[in-house]
């Protein structure tokens, strides 16, 4: 049997910037080919987006994480420079602890080395999760900035998926590093020396492509690296499909750079189109280029959350991203101990419960005495459903907000929070305490039907804290 995808998924905030905002605070849009970008909100990162992008792809897999045997995460901004990162991420996911997981980092071709990586191990570990997320970061008046958008893929792979990996090859170039981004910065720059980039990318493109063994006739569909709207055309004489074809499934236009989530989204943008073969190629500064060939047997399930809700102003936008705030919070904050955290990882990731074993009721926290029966029993855990509905909501606005999320009102403004009912596995259910996203505080009502998501909640200690919050349900 020959590995392949058995189910993608791709996530974008829903927040955009269009170019003509960009030019009108600027005087100039330097990111060519742009239409608009997509912003992570306050409280997003690689590690949430990559979460919604999974969910999305083992929904469509009808695969449980407790099922994955090996997890690759690929970007080139992970939020921490050091410290692991996917014992949290298979946490929130319940992707067993003896899993294999491996980052890839440090260049755009993440995704597709994951990618390749994945179709190696999948025969020994069992399904595989490969996940690229990324949001590229740059000076607010260069073109990195101004075309860099975020987004995730992700992939679920198995020994005999429909979109079998037929083919790699990558190629490697001693040439000088035109994007690289310094130690102890956020933001990557390159040297602005536009023809040798150009000739880097070309190179190893065309060579990576003449390397790879795959029948052109068979591809219908391609993903090329794409760090502004332009880049990808630039190679069109050596794919075997047209620069409309390229088009199709190129998301630089719509959702701005997204780093070495770019070529893996326009590949699950192209099998959700189904098609029946797909080249793609992604290409870093260093310069290396790696390719994959990809023969689509039947369609192959997605789930694609990539429309864009909110048009974002330039203010509204230098606020959200943290380059205007009003500086850091004061006070401590509410103390939540990191060992008291800990304990409640599969609470905050995956809403788990406890039933009663006395009166058969849900208790969340699943600890102490039953609040209903008051039995001190030991509970039986359950996953409560990812929707619920709203019970009580109430709006934080300036002012109102704890010291541990003044920061969080400081960069989205007000926002609403509430209580949510949440329904058990076999029937009752819990009701939460909830931080509600992507909707107008104003919005929320009793009643309203909504979902849970992964969110950053605070940093405390140095520690990024993250667990569910909500939003309308899709």
């Amino acid at each position: 049997m020959t590995p392949g995808i058995a189910a993608a998924g791709a996530y974008a905030p829903r927040s955009r910037l269009t170019g003509d905002a960009i030019a009108d605070a600027w005087g100039q849009f330097k990111a060519g080919g742009i239409e608009e970008t997509a912003v992570p909100g306050p409280d997003e990162d690689v590690l949430t987006m990559g979460y919604e992008a999974a969910r999305n792809a083992l929904d469509a897999a009808a695969v449980s994480g407790a099922d994955v045997g090996w997890v690759g995460f690929a970007t080139t901004n992970p939020p921490v420079e050091e410290e692991a990162l996917l014992p949290r991420f298979g946490e929130m996911l319940a992707v067993p602890e003896t899993a294999e997981t491996t980052m890839f980092t440090g260049s755009l071709t993440a995704g597709v080395r994951a990618l390749r990586a994945a179709a190696r191990a999948v025969d020994s570990t069992g399904p595989a999760l490969v996940v690229a997320s990324d949001a590229p970061r740059g000076a607010l008046d260069e073109a990195l900035e101004q075309g860099a958008g975020a987004g995730a893929a992700a992939f679920v792979v198995t020994a005999d998926g429909a979109a079998t990996l037929d083919a790699f090859a990558s190629v490697a170039e001693p040439a000088a590093g035109t994007r690289f981004r310094e130690r102890g910065s956020d933001r990557s720059a390159g040297l602005g020396i536009t023809p040798f980039d150009r000739q880097a990318f070309e190179s190893t493109v065309t060579r990576a492509l003449g390397s790879l063994d795959y029948d052109e006739a068979a591809v219908d569909a391609a993903a090329v690296q794409a760090t502004d709207g332009r880049q990808p055309y630039r190679v069109t004489g050596a794919l075997p499909v047209s620069g409309e074809d390229l088009k199709a499934h190129a998301t630089v236009h719509t959702l701005g750079d997204t780093g070495a989530a770019s070529v893996p989204l326009s590949i699950a943008m192209a099998l959700s189109d189904d098609v029946s073969g797909i080249v793609g190629v992604a290409a870093g500064s260093g310069a290396t280029a790696e390719a994959v060939a990809i023969d689509v047997t039947e369609t192959v399930p997605t789930g694609v959350s990539l429309d864009g809700e909110v048009d974002l102003d330039y203010a509204s936008y230098l606020r959200q991203r943290g380059e205007v705030t009003g500086g850091a919070p004061q006070g401590g904050g509410g103390y939540v101990s990191l060992p008291a955290w800990h304990r409640s990882l599969a609470q905050r990731y995956r809403l788990e419960a406890g039933r009663c074993p006395a009166c058969d009721r849900l208790n969340m926290p699943p600890r102490g005495a039953c609040s209903h029966c008051n039995a001190l029993a030991e509970y039986e855990p359950v996953e409560l459903s990812r929707t619920g509905s709203v019970e009580a909501s109430s709006i934080i606005s300036q002012g109102g907000a704890p010291p541990e999320f003044a920061e969080l009102q400081g960069r989205s403004g007000e926002y609403a929070t509430g209580i949510v009912a949440f329904d058990g596995p076999d029937g009752g259910s819990a009701s939460l305490p909830a931080l509600f996203v992507e909707v107008d505080p104003e919005d929320v009502a009793v009643g309203d039907e909504v979902e849970m998501t992964i969110r950053r909640i605070y940093t405390q200690e140095g520690v990024t804290r993250y667990g569910f919050k909500v939003r309308p349900s899709a």
